[in-house]
């Protein structure tokens, strides 16, 4: 029997990854200039970044209950294994949505074969875990072959990332005015990374030429075995800094081009991060 991946927008793949995969997903929602758009879907990243270039502050909200209750049914009519890899609990009321709407589902089928896992990962950590079981599931390995190994990459993903602008987190609500003022003020490039699915300020760092390299000094502390597994590298609207950190890391690690996913950071995500961003995701244990 074939088993369905979902993802949400969140993960940051773009459709390629999706259709290469076969991989489902469900938008997150953005909110600019009074209306609603679907993530991935109805608008698309630069879109944000230009605007919130321009000053704007775009909002987002999670996947809605009623897409979560139509993809839900319509796989546990089918009687298809669905497991859904979530965006972070702790960054989103996406997974419990999900949780809530697998229960109301379970009322019509009681033995719906729905999975739904917390990766307590964000953007393409959480893409990379996806793919990660999306392969699996081709390969032919089994439900609980999938969420075992599905749950363990999303325990072990690292997140190392930058922002280009300490505004975008303070608008969110990760570090005060006065930090945002003097680390622009300084150019200060913050380091954060994602600690039990929670961002979390790493180091501080002055100019953006020294962020890179700490960051793949970041990596090769807490990382191994990088010739054996996927590297994704996520950038808010800046191709050219993505490569160069892709190139740094081959470079340094022997890691093939081929072995690095490299995608924008979408509408949703992008909406906090803001332009500028650059995320690096690796497993700090082999993925078996």
């Amino acid at each position: 029997m074939s088993i369905k991946i979902l993802a949400d927008s969140a993960s940051d793949l773009s459709k390629h990854y999706y259709n290469e995969f076969n991989i489902e997903m469900v938008p997150l929602t953005v909110h600019l200039d009074g209306k609603d758009y679907q993530d991935g879907q109805t608008i698309d990243p630069k879109t944000v970044y230009n605007a919130m270039r321009d000053g704007k502050t775009p909002k987002t909200s999670q996947v809605s209950p009623q897409l979560f209750k139509g993809v839900f049914t319509k796989y546990a009519e089918a009687n298809v294994p669905l497991i859904y890899i979530a965006f972070s609990s702790e960054l989103s009321g996406t997974y419990q949505t999900a949780k809530m709407m697998e229960l109301e589902v379970r009322e019509d089928y009681p033995d719906a074969p729905i999975h739904i896992i917390d990766s307590r990962c964000a953007s393409i950590g959480c893409g990379l875990v996806a793919i990660h079981a999306a392969k699996l599931a081709k390969n032919g390995s089994s439900v609980e072959e999938i969420i075992k190994a599905a749950s363990y990459q999303a325990e072990h993903m690292e997140h190392i990332f930058t922002v280009d602008n300490l505004e975008y987190l303070y608008r969110g609500g990760r570090v005060s005015k006065t930090a945002a003022f003097v680390g622009t003020l300084l150019k200060i490039k913050p380091l954060l990374h994602v600690e039990d699915g929670k961002l979390i300020p790493l180091e501080k760092i002055r100019g953006s030429k020294k962020v890179l390299h700490r960051m793949v000094e970041v990596m090769e502390e807490r990382g191994t075995d990088f010739q054996n597994q996927t590297i994704g590298i996520s950038h808010g609207d800046d191709p050219e800094k993505a490569e160069l950190l892709a190139s740094m890391i081959s470079d340094k690690f022997g890691v093939k081009k081929d072995d690095i996913v490299i995608d924008i950071v979408g509408a949703a995500v992008g909406s906090h991060a803001g332009p500028g961003t650059i995320a690096l995701f690796f497993s700090n244990k082999p993925v078996k």
